[in-house]
């Protein structure tokens, strides 16, 4: 049972948050059945600065021996944009072909959202954002740069097979979360009607008429697949807006890459900050990689005060990915409890410090596992 975790710390605070993430599992695995076995490495903005490298053709194809990668944060403010991110996280996620961008968007009691009058139950659905695709691929280019005349294109690309794969692993992914009961925002008469979940198409298709149109064409075609999820579409500017007036609408969200990488920025916020936003990347047959989404916080890097619980998250995600389903609910529900206990979410201002939180996670993952087996 013991599976293969390349660890890559990275930037800023990511090294801190990730040594919390793999306290909390290390305490997991004394208790469940399974066994993790790391490799740490140094892709990073260090090496970047004294290497000149950033991720390595082989380096990536080694990646795919590894079940799993835990990433901490990618960024180094000495660094021009976009070197790191392109070097290393675009790379690995194209080269390992990690397809959906995973974002649960949950707001947890005890934790403030700035939305007025909602709270913990008007907050719980999933975005399925396609991670591979659309401008991400930097299909275009430019002529007569530095001119009056420059022209600049950057085309939103996506075949019928880039879409059909996110589209089907939405689907999937609704049955999945409402295995055990229909989602609770279903009307009476959906209910009635055999649904047991929602899933919710985000684009443009009034004015990006072409790649929408595929887009709603797939989820008509697959939807007869799925006659037990209820589907509709929003445009993206609205579903800004109803992701704010009206989170409760929704239960899975599907979208194309940078709508996508918009909207879930937005859901963080929503549910607290990206002190407790987790993600996966992933590949359904290859090899997935889970992350924090806050940063690499270079004003808080070695002050102990950065808030672990979206590594922690991205750990439980992790371990669900794998398979490892029980070991995953108790470190959510450890998570959870701690959460309770603390006065905010934000750095420095948590009431606990960093490895405070993991080591109170890692005690409740213990604590409520001797009382299980006891039981």
């Amino acid at each position: 049972m013991t599976k293969k975790i390349a660890v890559i710390a990275g930037d800023g605070t990511g090294p801190e948050v990730i040594r919390e993430a793999i306290k909390v599992l290390d305490e997991a695995q004394k208790h469940y059945n399974f066994a993790l076995s790391y490799s740490h490495l140094n892709y990073d903005g260090d090496r970047y600065l004294t290497e000149g490298k950033t991720l390595e053709d082989h380096e990536l194809d080694q990646l795919k021996q590894f079940d799993a990668i835990l990433l901490g944060a990618i960024g180094h403010p000495d660094i021009k944009p976009g070197v790191l991110e392109r070097g290393i996280l675009l790379k690995l996620r194209f080269g390992l072909d990690q397809y959906i961008n995973l974002r649960p968007v949950k707001l947890y009691e005890n934790v403030e959202t700035p939305i007025k009058h909602k709270n913990h139950h008007d907050i719980d659905y999933v975005v399925v954002r396609e991670n591979t695709g659309g401008l991400y691929t930097g299909v275009g280019g430019s002529s007569m740069t530095g001119t009056s005349q420059e022209v600049a294109i950057q085309s939103m690309v996506y075949s019928y097979s880039q879409v059909e794969r996110c589209v089907r692993f939405a689907f999937e992914y609704v049955m999945k979360r409402h295995s055990d009961s229909p989602w609770r925002g279903l009307s009476h008469a959906d209910r009635q009607s055999g649904f047991i979940g929602k899933l919710t198409l985000c684009g443009k298709s009034n004015v990006l008429q072409h790649v929408f149109g595929l887009w709603e064409r797939v989820v008509s075609e697959l939807s007869v697949e799925f006659p037990q999820v209820k589907t509709d579409y929003v445009h993206v500017d609205a579903m800004c807006i109803y992701m704010i007036e009206c989170p409760e609408k929704y239960d899975v969200i599907v979208t194309e890459n940078m709508f996508g990488d918009i909207i879930t920025d937005l859901a963080a916020v929503t549910q607290g900050g990206m002190g407790v936003a987790a993600s996966g990347n992933i590949n359904p047959l290859g090899v997935s990689m889970f992350e924090p989404i806050g940063g690499t916080a270079p004003a808080f890097t070695g002050r102990n005060e950065i808030n672990p619980m979206a590594a922690i998250g991205a750990a439980h995600m992790m371990l669900e990915h794998l398979g490892f389903q029980e070991a995953a609910r108790a470190i959510e529900t450890a998570k959870i409890a701690v959460i309770l206990k603390m006065k905010s979410m934000a750095a420095a201002q948590m009431g606990y410090s960093t490895s405070d939180i993991g080591t109170m996670v890692s005690n409740l993952v213990r604590d409520n596992a001797r009382v299980t087996q006891s039981n």
